[in-house]
């Protein structure tokens, strides 16, 4: 414990997640700034953001609710931009194997790109390390981190006047996390096959541009993959 109140392993993962704050918290501002812009109240923006707590696809609903899209379109955009988090639970679930149920449900919330990233390395660097504390030290202060910084972007968004325009601010954030993701030519394929896709479906009835769009990267990727091979 080394005198500290906290276990070191929780403490281990605080610290190793700290230097990714840089790209989470204004990401989380614009979040915030994107729910003001669509109309959600304080409560619904907070609510919304505990509840999916996933960037990509909260920032794609909140522009699907702005659009009035059937809440069916919301959901189901979201959830197929969150498909990756299905192979994510796959591959680190060996690691939480032994634990309970309510832990391990509690943990699969949390679950991030970030967080899993971070705990998969530093399982493989150090056995020892207490695989739930470790990834609680990260993945609950990102939770925490993007709580705050959505909360702040609700209210700095809710004091800009509309002429500032801020709503340039989501297109760029979904560019800053595309570019980054097209390193092989799967994803590159997928990127540019699902962008292409969205911007000729965007005219479809019930807002469905997105999610046709998110569908047909994703189909995209996985057969460029398979030729690959």
């Amino acid at each position: 414990m080394n005198g500290s109140v906290l276990h070191e392993d929780l403490v281990a993962g605080m610290r190793d997640v700290i230097p990714l704050m840089l790209g989470i918290v204004p990401f989380a501002l614009v979040a915030g700034i994107a729910a003001v812009d669509a109309g959600l109240t304080l409560a619904e923006a907070v609510g919304l953001s505990v509840i999916v707590f996933a960037g990509a696809s909260q920032l794609a609903a909140i522009d699907l609710l702005g659009s009035n899209a059937p809440l069916a379109v919301v959901i189901g955009t979201a959830a197929v931009i969150n498909l990756r988090m299905v192979m994510y639970s796959a591959s680190i679930a060996p690691h939480f194997a032994d634990y309970a149920r309510r832990t391990r449900a509690a943990l699969a919330y949390l679950l991030t790109d970030q967080a899993y990233a971070l705990s998969v390395a530093e399982y493989e660097r150090n056995d020892d390390r207490s695989r739930w504390r470790y990834y609680l030290g990260a993945a609950a202060s990102l939770w925490v981190v993007w709580q705050i910084g959505t909360v702040v972007g609700v209210v700095v968004g809710a004091g800009v006047p509309d002429a500032w325009g801020l709503t340039f601010a989501v297109p760029l954030v979904f560019l800053a996390l595309l570019v980054p993701a097209m390193k092989d030519r799967p994803t590159t394929a997928a990127g540019l096959a699902g962008g292409a896709v969205a911007v000729v479906a965007a005219g479809l009835p019930l807002n469905l541009g997105l999610l046709v769009g998110a569908v047909s990267g994703i189909a995209v990727g996985l057969l460029t993959e398979a030729r690959t091979r």
